[in-house]
């Protein structure tokens, strides 16, 4: 187990770098120039070549992506801000604030958000799928088979603000989207994302609803299950010891895929709702061609799925035994 943690560990290295080479070289291919964007209406040659020093863009593109690869690990001195101490991802082209400062104050309200939706849609997809595979082609299965059919139709943006106008301006049921610390106030932290939590379960519920149901019926039709039933072994015992665990493994697969993107930024969730995440900087980096924060959130992004990926193989062999580490 060590030895696969560690290589995979230095092949996950190469990946990230591979990314921020590739983010690096794409983002010179826009034809924005961010210091003529920073530098205003009234621009100087002088000006723009100071704002150039002071963002450390004044060297051809291989000398910046170097500077840039060194300071996150050993820090980097810039002419407009001083040292930047290790891991230092740089300053952002439009704020002039450190990268990895802001992405840590964003990083808690995307991780509110995907950890609690991911509980609300682990549970009721996965349980819905289950009662669907046992009751398979009655009406709970045909029911549960046509609700997923459908919410996984749906997209985000519509059934958010769908969501909005009723159940909070209309019935004032729930609270309108707003993002409070957990350690602040935890009633406020859970009521001002419940709504967001709600329409993402909504969607991707469906995909475990599915997904779950047809892993589950071919599990059970398999010749160990059937086996251990004919040995006289209750059903509810058969279904949890065999069918279920042997069912779980491309669910862990994707649902590993899954948080990962959440992590990294549910943008369309997040600008739907107006909520100020990793995702939403994302989306604004973009826009504003702001090459320091596009990194940044890449490599975040980037490394969640590499880590859940890794994450998904070792627990691969705690569900299924017959699988090994090599």
């Amino acid at each position: 187990m060590f030895r696969f943690l560690v290589r995979r560990t230095l092949g996950a290295l190469v990946i990230l770098l591979i990314i921020s080479a590739v983010t690096f070289w794409l983002f010179y291919a826009i034809p924005r120039d961010p210091a003529t964007m920073s530098c205003g209406k009234n621009c100087t040659p002088d000006m723009l070549a100071q704002i150039r020093k002071n963002l450390g863009i004044n060297h051809p593109v291989p000398v910046q992506y170097w500077e840039w690869l060194k300071g996150v690990f050993v820090g980097r001195d810039y002419a407009g801000f001083g040292h930047c101490d290790a891991p230092c991802f740089g300053y952002s082209f439009a704020n002039r604030e450190p990268v990895l400062g802001t992405i840590l104050d964003r990083l808690p309200l995307t991780l509110s958000l995907a950890f609690g939706s991911a509980v609300v849609f682990l549970v009721f997809g996965i349980g819905t799928g289950m009662i669907a595979a046992v009751k398979q082609g009655k009406w709970q299965d045909k029911v549960a088979s046509s609700a997923s059919l459908v919410a996984s139709s749906l997209q985000i943006y519509f059934v958010g603000y769908v969501a909005m106008y009723f159940l909070v301006a209309k019935l004032g049921i729930l609270d309108n989207p707003s993002y409070t610390p957990l350690t602040q106030n935890p009633a406020e932290w859970a009521s001002g994302l419940l709504l967001p939590w709600l329409v993402l379960a909504l969607i991707w519920t469906a995909n475990y609803t599915r997904m779950t149901r047809s892993q589950l019926v071919e599990t059970l039709s398999e010749d160990y299950v059937r086996t251990a039933r004919a040995k006289g072994m209750s059903r509810r015992n058969v279904f949890f010891r065999f069918a279920w665990r042997g069912a779980m493994g491309p669910i862990v697969t994707i649902f590993g895929i899954d948080l990962a993107t959440l992590i990294g930024g549910a943008m369309i969730t997040e600008y739907t709702f107006s909520l100020q995440g990793v995702g939403r900087l994302a989306v604004d980096s973009v826009e504003k061609s702001d090459l320091p924060m596009l990194l940044g959130v890449t490599l975040l992004a980037a490394g969640a799925i590499v880590i859940f990926n890794i994450a998904v193989d070792a627990v691969y062999a705690l569900i299924d035994p017959r699988i090994r580490l090599a």
